[in-house]
């Protein structure tokens, strides 16, 4: 079976377009590993690690 081509505006995305589909597909990210969690919320080391994020930084402005 032969699939369609996609639509061309699938691939002509604008970079508000790409941002917005990657805060998606993170949040996406998130969901997923809340529902997976068996505490409650997930700690702030867990969610920079689903969110690869690299060096934590210090909370600003927060105490």
């Amino acid at each position: 079976m032969r699939m369609a081509p996609p639509p061309a505006t699938a691939t002509a995305l604008s970079d508000p377009e790409r941002i917005a589909l990657a805060e998606i597909e993170l949040c996406g990210e998130l969901i997923i590993a809340a529902s997976a969690a068996a505490e409650e919320r997930l700690s702030a080391d867990r969610i920079d690690e689903v969110l690869r994020v690299g060096a934590r930084r210090p909370h600003q402005g927060r105490p």
